[in-house]
């Protein structure tokens, strides 16, 4: 399998806007919000790559890029370009008559002549804003023994959430016979009908399929140039397309079936949540499958009496490098890099971005702070909705969240 990684190229969408996470997108692209305490979303799809042997990866960006680029440059410099290895981040490069890029299909298609420059025998196409683990290498492995022209992953879904993704149905070979995406009323699996197989916008092309069909796809008058509602409906009526169950994974991975796509504030509060649980769904501390990041250097995370004698504490929290916690409490909640907590502060399933300082007898329940926010003392936030929207964005289920840098 490791002889042919070397045929594989792998495309990272990662340029769309991420509006339903405003304003966590208002300054960042959404593959580069920060998650889980010291991760970026980003991270878990290069990861994924990483590990499972995939070597040459262009990240195709757009929207609000910067920090996501300085992410990739700070801790995703790792491969050997004399060794044909590379993560090289595309921005829109214009070839298309100066247009930005208007569909997931489309972003490849304005870079086809990457794929014509490549000696690669097959394509993985991925999205860098969903957070899971996953082996390719497996996926990868059946593509080629059923001799494929496009692999896609799927996973069954309780049926009505389906309508969220692209709905398909395969026969007992894995063979696709229909695929419609974001229907009303999505099909069930056969013998469930509370399910439904859906898409998980994770793709393995021969190269030759992928170019032909982007070629004609750009031909199109009234396509909208994306995956789920214009490439693959065609392909599936005349090409070999397989499902590869997710949730059956026989890679490396420890099987947890856990897959996010964290476009709202309220999915991506979820995810960061499920984090706390005793036996978190997706596991962190796989030995063989760390998730890799850019962690600046700050010291170990500690907690401090106060002058008024109070001990800080944690509960049942995630908490990274450099937190210093004097005399606050902190339950149920995700702390990011060096976060300031003073005397009396209590903050409550809750999610701190970096360089965040919560002043003396705060209370904060269920927020979220983005990076670079004083936070005076004794304010408090997700204890009056009213009073919090007057200022802040709350989330469909009451989630307060706090933009970068916020003057209070």
């Amino acid at each position: 399998m490791e002889d042919s990684m070397q045929d594989i190229l792998t495309i990272i969408l990662a340029g769309g806007m991420g509006s339903r996470l405003t304003p966590l997108t208002d300054d960042r692209a959404k593959p580069a919000v920060p998650f889980g305490g010291k991760y970026r979303i980003i991270d878990f799809t290069l990861t994924n790559c990483l590990h499972s042997g995939l070597r040459q990866i262009l990240v195709l960006t757009q929207y609000k890029s910067h920090s996501l680029q300085k992410h990739l440059r700070d801790g995703w410099s790792i491969f050997n370009p004399e060794l044909g290895e590379y993560i090289t981040v595309v921005p829109p490069q214009m070839r298309g008559g100066g247009k930005w890029y208007e569909g997931t299909a489309d972003a490849i298609y304005h870079n086809l002549w990457l794929l014509e420059r490549s000696d690669a025998k097959h394509v993985i196409v991925l999205s860098g804003d969903h957070i899971y683990r996953m082996d390719y290498a497996e996926m990868l492995k059946e593509h080629i023994e059923n001799d494929a022209k496009l692999t896609i992953a799927c996973m069954d879904v309780p049926r009505e959430e389906a309508s969220a993704f692209g709905v398909l149905s395969s026969n007992n070979e894995n063979l696709i016979e229909t695929f419609c995406e974001k229907p009303e009323n999505p099909s069930p699996m056969p013998g469930n009908n509370g399910r439904s197989l859906v898409s998980m916008g994770i793709y393995i092309f021969e190269r030759e399929t992928l170019q032909s069909a982007l070629m004609q796809d750009a031909n199109e008058a009234y396509s909208s140039h994306d995956f789920g509602k214009d490439i693959i409906p065609k392909l599936i009526d005349k090409q070999c397309v397989y499902g590869y169950n997710f949730c059956q994974d026989k890679g490396r991975v420890a099987r947890d079936c856990y897959w996010r796509d964290v476009g709202t504030i309220d999915s991506f509060y979820r995810a960061n949540m499920d984090l706390l649980e005793p036996i978190p769904p997706m596991n962190l501390y796989q030995a063989d499958w760390g998730v890799r990041t850019y962690e600046p250097q700050f010291p170990p995370a500690r907690t401090v009496s106060s002058a008024t004698g109070n001990e800080g504490i944690f509960i049942n929290s995630i908490i990274a490098n450099g937190v210093v916690n004097s005399g606050g409490s902190v339950q149920h909640s995700v702390i990011s890099t060096n976060v300031k907590i003073h005397d009396s502060a209590t903050i409550v399933d809750s999610i701190l971005f970096d360089d965040v300082e919560v002043g003396d007898g705060c209370k904060l329940v269920n927020c979220i702070v983005d990076k670079h926010v004083k936070i005076p003392p004794y304010t408090e936030i997700g204890l009056n909705r009213v009073e919090d929207a007057k200022r802040f964005h709350i989330s469909d289920s009451g989630i307060v969240v706090v933009p970068e840098s916020y003057q209070f």
